[in-house]
């Protein structure tokens, strides 16, 4: 164990590489999702078409969700019930879900 002391500085964000921004995006939607009642669970790749799913704790819900940047559509998501998630661009601090 190290005995240097635990420090915690915010990061910049634009300073992550492409990975590190989807986990660090990741992260900050699962925060907003729990304060819903969501719990979610990160995928290590895109699978089928989506990289988390989110579930209600009290209702027998699932959300399959695609994390994006910003919006984005593609018919490669079409006719599989997948939740398209980003934030806004202008306020960081807000999410959409669709």
């Amino acid at each position: 164990m190290s005995d240097t002391p635990l420090r915690f500085e915010k990061i910049a964000y634009e300073g992550l590489n492409a990975r590190q921004k989807e986990n660090y995006n990741f992260q900050k939607v699962s925060a907003v999702l729990a304060d819903y009642g969501y719990v979610t669970i990160g995928l290590s790749d895109d699978w089928q078409g989506f990289g988390f799913i989110a579930y209600h704790v009290d209702v027998m819900q699932s959300l399959k969700v695609q994390l994006k940047g910003r919006l984005t559509v593609y018919t490669k998501y079409q006719d599989k019930e997948i939740w398209i998630c980003f934030k806004d661009q202008k306020n960081k601090n807000v999410w959409y879900l669709f």
